[in-house]
């Protein structure tokens, strides 16, 4: 019953989270040695593998030395934030996986101000030892300092550290002593993480994930805090509103390497388990005693910050590459999406057509999109708009600390272009040949900043922000972006009209592109929009004048990931997102509408 650890390990994005779980599972020797998995093994999702980031957090289990150490794997980016809160709570303790070079990075203050609140024991892993101009011990002393300013405990403050390299597959208690495997972590969370301490009493066991199987339905996922669970036992559904539903529990299965074992007998105490049976259930409910029933207090997640309109797809185009269009599959798969994603909520609006969907950031919401995409959605949405609350009869808007890595001879221009949205300077230091910037600023004014940034640094520069609290509305921050090209009429785009077009702007598309009227296909050089006419054909004679045949060269047109275009879009514009094409377009598509809608505004 005793021999368990539970941790999850925790690090902020591209810090080798998902790196180390692969060398501890072929440590254990998991897999035959003719077998070859790969590498990222749980990085399964298509998503996760394009992007590189770990999106849903997901469960494995290793034995080791007859222990069963079940292994949480957590998203690294503060989007993502929900799932990292409710999978906290099935461990006992957590890797702190720090890269040696960058140190602590302000997402990895997000994840561990919630692990150390929740009195988890930490084992720190300091990564990538084997990178030019590192400074592990340097970076030992920062995750001290910061566990210290995030109000660690005496127990939490003196963690074990763990040195090494999870890509060249070694681990050791000091970064210059290299080893040939990763045991010696294994031997130090066998060491410093507690197993669970088990009370007295009947059944307590929370939801915190939940799985899906189209064959057997929903299935329950969490660990058992108190007293035992079998297959055929009666048992209460204890809900968030104190509400209790009698049920039975149909199938019980553990984890057990990368899948699941259904299993007969009995689970006791501190195993993390998955049941089928109840059927209502939501994350934060309890699998109580059906006799004497007691809740476990639900789990608190974090408020979102952002809210987009999602509506069904009208344009002149729709239908073409979707299998799912109409109103009631999109409101049937967001829906479905907020069983799962915690962090986001769903709220109808006076159209039958149209949903609000708030959601912790544009990459939060972007990952829903890109899932319905490829799933055969079509839709449209709205230009994303942070969540105004009102606190003591005061507008306050969310606040994010920013911090930015970039090369000293751009770091003027950086600070320069991040202070024009309002935001305030916190701190600058230089670490080797990189600049370190710290800002507080507004959300609404990171949203197309990166772009910006990107541009001024030739690529070098690296940002990364979390959700610091709530201040009063900052004013207008007002992001420079010139108006648009508007196609005039359906058809296809012809070469000879965009060459002739070419000093009015940059295109979004290019020749033989299908589009219609009201559909963005560029940027104008000015901050005024124009309707401009791109199937029109060169007039064909037999009559040969100087110059009727120039060559013709077109500018490649400029392309946009999904990301981009919800960073890019203005507030009177909708991007049609179908299988196969991303669009920029106006909400009223006829010019003359358009005019006479902006002079009702004015």
């Amino acid at each position: 019953m005793q021999n368990i650890k539970n941790i999850a390990i925790i690090a902020h994005v591209d810090h080798g989270k998902t790196t180390l779980v692969d060398r501890i599972l072929y440590q254990v020797r998991l897999f035959r040695d003719n077998q070859n998995m790969g590498e990222l093994i749980l990085d399964s999702n298509d998503l996760e593998r394009e992007r590189g980031i770990t999106i849903l957090a997901k469960n494995v289990s290793v034995r080791y030395k007859g222990f069963k150490i079940n292994i949480i794997d957590t998203p690294g980016h503060a989007d993502f934030g929900g799932e990292v809160e409710r999978v906290l709570n099935m461990a006992d303790g957590v890797l702190l996986l720090v890269d040696a070079f960058e140190g602590p990075m302000p997402q990895t203050r997000f994840v561990l101000e919630k692990a150390l609140a929740l009195k988890k024991k930490p084992v720190v892993v300091i990564n990538k030892v084997d990178k030019p101009n590192c400074n592990p011990d340097l970076t030992h002393e920062a995750v001290f300092d910061l566990m210290y300013s995030l109000g660690a405990d005496e127990d939490q403050l003196n963690f074990p550290t763990v040195y090494g390299s999870a890509k060249q597959g070694w681990m050791s208690d000091s970064w210059k002593n290299v080893t040939s495997d990763v045991s010696h972590l294994l031997d130090v969370i066998l060491e410093f993480i507690p197993s669970q301490k088990i009370e007295a009493g009947n059944l307590q066991m929370m939801i915190t994930s939940l799985d899906y199987s189209s064959y057997i339905g929903r299935i329950a996922i969490g660990r058992i805090s108190r007293g035992s669970l079998k297959t055929g036992m009666n048992v209460s559904l204890v809900k968030r509103d104190g509400s209790i539903e009698k049920t039975k529990i149909k199938e019980l299965y553990i984890f057990e390497g990368l899948g699941k074992e259904r299993i007969k007998h009995e689970i006791f105490a501190g195993e993390i388990c998955a049941l089928l049976g109840p059927e209502n259930f939501d994350i934060g409910d309890t699998i109580a005693d059906f006799e004497n029933p007691e809740g476990l207090t639900p789990i608190n997640i974090d408020e979102p910050t952002m809210s987009m309109l999602f509506t069904i797809n009208n344009s002149p185009f729709f239908g073409k590459d979707g299998k799912f269009v109409t109103s009631r599959h999109l409101r049937e798969r967001l829906y479905k999406e907020t069983e799962k994603n915690l962090a986001l909520r769903v709220e109808e609006t006076e159209s039958p057509d149209a949903y609000i969907v708030y959601g912790r950031g544009i990459l939060h919401l972007s990952i829903l999109i890109e899932t319905m995409r490829r799933e055969g959605y079509e839709l449209q949405v709205g230009q994303p708009k942070v969540i105004i609350k009102e606190i003591n009869g005061v507008k306050c808007e969310p606040v994010e600390q920013l911090s930015i890595n970039v090369p000293p001879a751009f770091s003027g221009k950086i600070i320069e272009i991040v202070s024009t949205r309002k935001a305030d300077l916190l701190s600058i230091e230089t670490r080797n040949d990189r600049t370190y910037l710290e800002f507080s600023i507004a959300s609404r004014g990171l949203i197309g900043l990166l772009n910006i940034l990107l541009t001024v640094s030739e690529g070098e520069v690296v940002m990364s922000h979390r959700l610091k609290c709530f201040e009063p509305l900052k004013g207008n921050i007002i992001p420079k972006r010139n108006g648009a090209l508007i196609a005039m009429e359906k058809g296809m785009a012809i070469a000879y009209s965009l060459n002739r077009l070419q000093d009015r702007g940059t295109f979004f598309i290019n020749p033989n592109d299908p589009v219609y009227a009201g559909q963005v296909i560029g940027e104008h050089i000015r901050t005024d929009d124009l309707t401009i006419n791109v199937i029109h054909t060169k007039k064909l004679s037999n009559m040969r004048a100087s110059g009727s045949d120039e060559k013709m060269a077109i500018i490649p047109a400029r392309k946009f990931s999904l990301e981009d275009y919800l960073e890019y879009i203005a507030d009177d514009e909708y991007l049609e997102i179908t299988p196969n094409s991303l669009r920029l377009r106006k909400i009223i598509m006829d010019e003359t509408e358009r005019k006479r809608a902006k002079k009702v505004q004015e």
